[in-house]
């Protein structure tokens, strides 16, 4: 007899009218608003403007549904087109079926092409989005709980999770791990770990990002071993496992190299706003060492281009008055300069003319 366990509603959709109201489609609703909200939050810190992060998310969250939907179809098609398959099923995308790989790949395709509209770096807008995808995640993953699917061994721990039997589609009632509680436990750790990491080592150029692509995998490749849905298996693991560990090499080796080709954090993550306060540690520290600098070679250069400006200024004062004297003597002089010339050089002018010349002065 089970003591403890958690139980699954009754249905998973209300309808409200002709109008049905499915629990998976309000969490997946819920998790994109609070993702964009705390994206928001954290750009406007990085030095965006506020709403840049809703307005990419307009082209990003599309992308990620039908890139989502894409994953799910293709690795688990027998449903959609194996014998006996519905291929219209497959857009039937509120009763669940959508994988985070493809969704993170193709939303990612989506903000890129958001980003650049914006002239925007691709890198800073996925950091600042970061924590708030693994929130979203976190809320988005209470779908499951509504809809019964993607539930792990069975257990009888206090936290199981109570599954109704279906015979429809062939689900057996009884106790099992709760795969969706544990990954949405593990996302809000990683929710705090990015935030945690990147105010601690300031990350940027992608990095925490990539931080958080890690951390999820690393958690998701446990999680999704427990699970006992039908999946291909490769060498034995589940084709979800596999993914997860590439996944995860790739984030860290990213990680590796972009802190050695670009260390820190951008300056400034949109055009015409301000750089966050500190942005870059490095970089705020030489604009504020040259600002300072700037502002003392001003107020050095002042006062001495004052005084040259007044040693010019008494140089030309002198020579204009030394000019304004000699022009004065020379204009009271020039008289008597005259005078003494013709008395002076009278006698050497007759002296200098031959005999004979007509001189009628007398030796």
């Amino acid at each position: 007899m089970d003591l403890a366990f958690i139980p699954s509603p009754s249905v998973g959709v209300v309808h409200l009218g002709p109008i049905p109201l499915r629990g998976y489609a309000f969490c997946i609703i819920i998790g994109v608003f609070v993702g964009v909200w705390l994206g928001n939050k954290r750009w406007v810190q990085r030095g965006g403007r506020s709403g840049t992060v809703a307005d990419i998310a307009v082209w990003a969250v599309p992308f990620g549904l039908v890139g989502g939907r894409l994953y799910h179809v293709i690795t688990t098609y027998e449903p959609y087109f194996g014998p006996n398959g519905h291929p219209l099923d497959a857009f039937k995308v509120w009763e669940g079926g959508l994988g985070i790989w493809g969704a993170v790949a193709l939303g990612a395709v989506g903000a890129w092409i958001g980003c650049r509209r914006r002239g925007i770096p691709l890198p800073a807008y996925a950091d600042a989005l970061a924590p708030g995808l693994a929130l979203g995640q976190a809320i988005g993953r209470w779908g499951n709980w509504f809809n019964q699917e993607l539930y792990g061994k069975p257990t009888d721990v206090p936290w199981a999770l109570k599954i109704s039997s279906d015979p429809a589609i062939g689900r057996i009632g009884g106790t099992y791990h709760p795969t969706f509680l544990y990954e949405c436990l593990w996302c809000i750790g990683v929710a705090a770990l990015v935030i945690w990491a990147d105010k601690r080592f300031r990350l940027g150029h992608g990095r925490a990002f990539a931080l958080y692509v890690a951390a999820y995998c690393a958690g998701r490749a446990w999680i999704e071993y427990m699970r006992v849905d039908e999946a291909h298996h490769i060498l034995g693991l589940r084709l979800n496992v596999w993914t997860a560990l590439i996944v995860l090499v790739l984030a860290v080796a990213y990680f590796v190299v972009s802190a050695k080709k670009a260390p820190g954090r951008e300056a400034v993550v949109e055009p015409g706003a301000q750089p966050a306060e500190g942005a870059d540690g490095a970089a705020a520290e030489d604009a504020d060492h040259a600002d300072h600098a700037d502002d003392a070679k001003v107020s050095v250069e002042k006062p001495s281009s004052k005084a040259a400006s007044e040693d010019d200024g008494e140089t030309k004062t002198e020579a204009g008055a030394d000019a304004a004297d000699g022009a004065s003597e020379s204009a009271t002089d020039e008289p008597g300069d005259k005078k003494a010339g013709d008395a002076t050089d009278a006698p050497a002018a007759d002296a200098a003319k031959p005999a004979g010349s007509g001189s009628t002065k007398k030796p």
